[in-house]
């Protein structure tokens, strides 16, 4: 499932966008040190299409995605519980 999170981007004069901050719903903001990759895909996640940006947040780095719509998301990561036997 796709958590849409606000970012604030830098458009260049040739209508490049650069993601330089990722805002959460409860208003964690986190600033983007470096974009290594921008192209077209689909999350494999998710199913949607559009932009995936792979960037570098402090020593993580992560899908960032801009859908068809000009929403961002960031596929959501689901924490497996261990299993008892």
């Amino acid at each position: 499932m796709p958590r849409y999170v606000s970012v604030v981007v830098r458009f260049s004069e040739e209508g490049a966008i650069t993601p330089l901050e990722v805002e959460w719903r409860d208003g964690r903001k986190f600033m983007v040190d470096e974009v290594a990759d921008c192209r077209r895909g689909a999350s494999m996640k998710t199913g949607r299409r559009g932009m995936r940006y792979t960037v570098r947040i402090g020593a993580h780095w992560t899908e960032l995605w801009l859908d068809e719509r000009g929403r961002w998301f960031v596929e959501e990561k689901v924490l497996e519980m261990p299993t008892t036997v």
